[in-house]
């Protein structure tokens, strides 16, 4: 129970941090610049990670929806056979 108290309270203080981080610079557009910028560098240098990580993640999905609709499949057919 205290590491969940921590942790909440971290996240809180987190939070907190972060949006006044993002006040002070929404009310710079050059900062704002600079930050897209080193944000697309690191998507650039990283992208063929990040395309093969969202591709294990959408196949992993489909496989989750194919499992899903087996086991559906096989509920209703117990169903059908007790009736």
């Amino acid at each position: 129970m205290t590491k969940q108290v921590v942790a909440g309270t971290l996240a809180t203080a987190t939070v907190n941090t972060g949006g006044k981080l993002m006040t002070k610079l929404a009310k710079h557009p050059l900062l704002v610049f600079g930050a897209g910028m080193v944000a697309g560098y690191f998507v650039y240098k990283y992208r063929k990670e990040i395309i093969s990580n969202a591709t294990k993640t959408i196949d992993a999905g489909k496989d989750f929806v194919l499992h899903q609709k087996e086991n559906l499949e096989d509920i209703v057919a117990e169903a059908k056979e007790d009736n």
